[in-house]
């Protein structure tokens, strides 16, 4: 606004010296005029009158433009401002923050989804173990080992979840951190949504996919850890989503199950927010 000020003042300034110039030229030379021209004084405050008028309306001109300019600003400040309210109040009022319980389980996964996989090639419900090559699995599908890892979780706080997905998994034994990714060839890892008639649970499943020569996970031994953490997303059936990370503290299994699955008591999860609730497109 002040730049437009200045803008204004200089042209004023400039078209008054202009007027006032021509004004006084005419005057100093009216001898010359008078023999050029009849009624030089009518003349002279006719042109200054003329170029007084012509000042005055084209500083009222852009006093109104630089007002209606003011205006729109303001106007477009305030209508971002009260749109960044609502959607800050739908989305503090239409999220969800999950809790993992119950029991975690770690299996192998279902061969009709391993088939899948390598005749669609898309990894969408999967995550690699850190440094592998996405291309090889296809490839030599035989020396890699799929596992499901599967947490029953609830709603402790906001609306019905529309989807999950996973950014990272590190598992952590005896001080050597596993990590798990999403693959290159997608943008985040999503997560099955299920949920068990008999326990009444909703459950969460993600599919991991190591070297069968890996040491993280065994399937004729009880794989023992001392911590995992997700990082993960969660978004409601409204579009809100919400980002953070959640720790789960369990029990290590004393043996294997008869299907050959590795059972985890989980005896707290801490859920810890790294982003504020937003809202996202819902994706058909």
């Amino acid at each position: 606004m002040s730049k437009s000020k200045n803008y204004i003042i200089t042209i004023m300034l400039i078209a008054s010296s202009i007027v006032f110039f021509l004004a006084v030229l005419m005057l100093l030379f009216g001898d010359e005029l008078d023999q050029m021209f009849n009624v030089i004084g009518i003349r002279v405050a006719t042109v200054f009158v003329a170029f007084a008028s012509f000042c005055s309306s084209t500083l009222f001109s852009l006093l109104i433009l630089t007002h209606n300019r003011t205006v729109v600003k303001i106007n477009d400040d305030t209508n971002r401002r009260a749109e960044l309210f609502r959607e800050l109040q739908f989305a503090s009022s239409n999220y969800s923050i999950i809790e993992f319980m119950d029991r975690m389980l770690i299996y192998a996964e279902s061969t009709r989804y391993i088939e899948r996989l390598i005749q669609r090639k898309s990894m969408m419900f999967h995550m690699i173990e850190d440094k592998l090559n996405e291309n090889d699995i296809y490839q030599n599908p035989d020396q890699f080992r799929f596992v499901s890892l599967k947490i029953p979780f609830r709603v402790i706080e906001g609306k019905i979840i529309s989807s999950i997905t996973f950014d990272k998994l590190r598992f952590e034994r005896n001080g050597v951190n596993y990590e798990f990714i999403t693959p290159p060839s997608e943008k985040e890892s999503r997560a099955f949504l299920l949920y068990n008639e008999h326990t009444k649970r909703n459950n969460v499943i993600i599919n991991l996919i190591i070297k069968k020569d890996s040491v993280f996970y065994n399937p004729d031994e009880i794989n023992v850890f001392s911590k995992i953490k997700i990082y993960i997303n969660i978004t409601s059936l409204l579009g809100v989503k919400v980002k953070g990370n959640s720790e789960l503290y369990f029990t290590n299994p004393e043996q294997i199950e008869g299907d050959g699955s590795n059972t985890y008591r989980i005896n707290s999860a801490n859920f810890t927010l790294t982003e504020m609730p937003k809202i996202t497109k819902l994706q058909s």
